[in-house]
């Protein structure tokens, strides 16, 4: 059998998108997350706004698009898992297979940093049920603050929303592409945007749109600090879900006969585009309730519930939100799930159900330290001993240990691989990009973007 005729066997067994618009609906759906609906918006107001955004968005040109494109690259190149894949293309390349380190760092961050989203997904669950029943209606910053201290305070409520998120996604993961991932992101993310629009819609009639507007795309540059521009750099490296082995798994169902280039920069405009609704629905929400939005962490699940419940109609659109909320995380855990059960797929003898069954259950049980760590072990700071960490929780350390260093790691050494070891005519002919574009992604990704995370990179460490 000729290498081409092997390639098209293993593609076939293997399955592949069946469109362009699917792939970019499962890349969107993985990068459109709590990062987009719930970060986004809060670390726009602690950074001045209009200023901020103009930032990101360079980033996102800058970091955000090579890297995604360089990850689809060694996914399709390899089709198989990302790890595997990694290797394979590497050897193709005459370079060291331990090159697929990033991909191991990247697939162990994806599976940690689900561990404990799912908490989080469990709370955007349940608020659903809250904002239904009422439950907001004329609450005061007391209760409100009251009602998600005393979800956070009970290990079995936050067990129980744990569990139905993390069988939410094991349930689609579990029946494969077309039947599962394909299927799921078809459905939720046109519902999403349908959700999100209707949100946005709602917030025009508060009186403080254009207050909204002026926030978000007006630069005041005054207002911009080093360190928001570090955030933005930061910020737009994780909104798409890069340095996690999702692309590499993603691009391994990726059929040649599609764009890599224009599908990368499609997925990034409408992860950007959704990050900039989610701020037209909430800021205008925000400001004519008297808010603060630098609000933080605690802007959806403390301030926006208090906004919603003192509002007209405030029941059902909070719970609109919230259910939009509860999509953007089931699509980003769906696709945190799949590198890792791909893997356990290709090297076990275990179906696809059992692989998505035995992946998730242990990811199911180590969300239950983040759970324990947010109660019955909120004085436990393991690494109390170093100044740095002290006073994290378990909960704290695996978020820090993913973000600031497993996730740029695995971008840096992804990017420096591409851009420095895969031969230039092969990244051309897989690419699709012509002339000017190719000369541009390929300067970006030897020179401007390693650079840039390994700027976020050492800020990480040291803030």
């Amino acid at each position: 059998m000729t290498q081409s005729n092997s390639a098209s066997a293993e593609n076939g067994a293997r399955g592949l998108w069946s469109s362009r618009l699917a792939f970019i609906l499962a890349a969107t759906g993985s990068a459109v997350g709590l990062g987009n609906v719930w970060k986004f918006p809060y670390v726009t107001g602690e950074n001045g706004g209009g200023a901020f955004v103009l930032v990101y968005l360079l980033c996102i040109a800058i970091i955000g698009i090579p890297i995604m494109m360089a990850e689809v690259f060694i996914g399709r190149n390899g089709r198989h898992n990302p790890i595997t894949s990694f290797r394979l293309v590497a050897e193709r390349n005459l370079s060291s297979p331990g090159w697929r380190i990033s991909a191991i760092v990247g697939m162990l961050a994806a599976f940690i940093i689900l561990s404990f989203y799912s908490v989080i997904g469990g709370w955007a669950a349940s608020y659903i049920g809250h904002a239904a029943m009422g439950d907001f209606a004329g609450a005061t910053a007391e209760s409100v603050g009251a009602l998600f201290g005393g979800l956070l305070a009970s290990p079995m409520k936050l067990l129980a929303w744990h569990s139905i998120f993390m069988a939410l996604v094991i349930l689609v993961v579990s029946q494969g592409l077309k039947g599962g991932l394909e299927r799921a992101v078809t459905i939720l993310m046109p519902a999403l945007f349908i959700l999100l629009l209707l949100v946005v819609g709602y917030a025009t009639t508060t009186g403080h749109f254009g207050q909204a507007v002026s926030f978000l795309f007006t630069p005041d540059f005054g207002a911009l600090t080093m360190k928001g521009v570090l955030v933005a750099l930061g910020h737009a490296f994780f909104t798409l879900s890069l340095g996690m082995a999702i692309m590499m798994a993603y691009g391994s169902y990726l059929g040649r006969d599609i764009s890599i280039g224009r599908t990368a920069v499609s997925v990034a405009i409408m992860d950007t585009v959704v990050a900039l609704l989610a701020g037209l629905a909430i800021f205008p929400i925000v400001f004519a309730n008297g808010l603060e939005a630098s609000e933080g962490p605690g802007l959806i699940f403390v301030t926006l519930p208090l906004a919603f419940g003192n509002m007209p109609m405030g029941d059902l659109f909070g719970t609109l939100f919230f259910v939009l909320l509860l999509f953007a995380a089931w699509t980003s855990g769906i696709s945190l799930l799949e590198p890792v059960v791909e893997w356990v797929e290709e090297k076990t003898s275990m179906s696809r159900t059992g692989s998505a069954i035995v992946a998730g259950g242990l990811c199911w049980a180590l969300g239950i330290v983040s759970i324990l760590s947010l109660n019955v072990w909120s004085d436990v700071a393991p690494l109390g001993m170093f100044a740095a960490f002290e006073g994290k929780t378990m909960f704290d350390l695996l978020d820090y240990f993913t973000a600031n260093v497993m996730l740029p790691l695995s971008g840096l050494l992804t990017a420096v691989f591409v851009g420095w070891f895969v031969a230039k005519e092969s990244l051309k002919s897989d690419l699709a990009l012509q002339g000017g574009a190719f000369s541009l992604w390929f300067n970006l990704i030897r020179f401007v973007t390693p650079v840039a995370v390994a700027i976020v990179f050492v800020y990480n460490l040291m803030a």
